[in-house]
């Protein structure tokens, strides 16, 4: 081929592929931090993997440091994919019109909250919450982060309906732990009398023996609601490609790797949509968590 032809091909590819839309190299997701950090990039640093050969980009997993920084991440478009809780995930999907939940796990449908006391505190496990009122009345309790759906929008919501009382009328004092597995050893050491937290938390450090059951003891749990969920932006097919959030759904919906489900720990995710969590943004609505 002639020089001059050989310009003019390369100029024409050139001009092509500066026409062309360019497409977002690396997808981003976070997930909302209701466990310590270790734990964590543990599970997720699995989910990039898997997600990088079954989406064919790269997949990068970013840490956050609070349920509020994983909502702006969002927000901010700094990622495009979060495992959020119900109550995070109805907050991101507000700030953000057109982002969808795509993805819970099997047991997120019908999800609980635990209340746990130290065992010091003498207050009796039952079935009946209302009959616990004179126990808990001017105890010290603290809740997880103050944006988690379970340990901390439900037994509010429990607390406020059963005792028309706020929890700050109710206790002595009141704290945020800031996750579920903090909220478990800040009640087993007896910094707090009382607590609440992610039933699943709860049950995998006690299979994995990490309770001493004579410091603490599940003294209720909570009707089941929804919960955690995968929620996506409504732009990632402009970003990456047509089809790319189908793709996304896809993936998570047949990931079946054992260790990375037990990670979780959750047998299978299943489809959710934004309608599932409509409880959620009702109920916090009403004890005016959401404006």
């Amino acid at each position: 081929m002639k020089l001059s032809r050989m310009m003019s091909v390369l100029a024409a590819a050139t001009l092509s592929l500066a026409a062309a839309p360019t497409l977002a190299d690396t997808f981003v997701f976070t997930a909302i931090p209701d466990q310590d950090e270790t734990k964590l990039v543990e599970r997720f640093s699995g989910v990039a993997d898997y997600l990088s050969e079954e989406l064919d980009v790269d997949v990068r997993y970013v840490p956050v440091k609070s349920y509020a920084a994983a909502v702006t991440a969002f927000r901010n478009n700094q990622v495009q994919l979060a495992w959020f809780g119900g109550l995070s995930g109805v907050q991101a999907r507000r700030l953000v019109p057109g982002s969808e939940a795509i993805a819970q796990g099997e047991e997120d449908q019908a999800f609980r909250s635990y209340f746990i006391a130290n065992t010091s505190a003498g207050i009796e496990p039952v079935d009946d919450f209302a009959s616990l009122e004179d126990q808990l009345q001017d105890k010290t309790f603290t809740f997880g982060s103050k944006g988690s759906t379970s340990g901390r929008l439900m037994p509010e919501f429990y607390l406020r309906d059963t005792f028309g009382q706020s929890p700050d009328e109710m206790f002595s004092r009141v704290g945020f732990s800031g996750n579920h597995t903090r909220t478990l050893r800040l009640v087993e050491a007896g910094t707090y009398q009382v607590g609440a937290l992610n039933f699943q938390v709860w049950e995998q450090e006690l299979a994995n023996g990490n309770v001493d059951t004579d410091a603490v003891e599940v003294i209720w749990e909570t009707p089941t609601y929804p919960d955690y969920q995968w929620t996506i932006r409504g732009d990632v097919d402009e970003r990456f490609g047509e089809g790319f959030q189908e793709k996304v759904t896809r993936a998570l919906l047949d990931l079946d790797d054992p260790e990375l489900l037990n990670n979780f720990p959750r047998s299978s995710f299943i489809p959710a949509s934004n309608s599932d969590y409509q409880a959620i943004e009702d109920t916090a609505e009403k004890i005016g968590i959401l404006d």
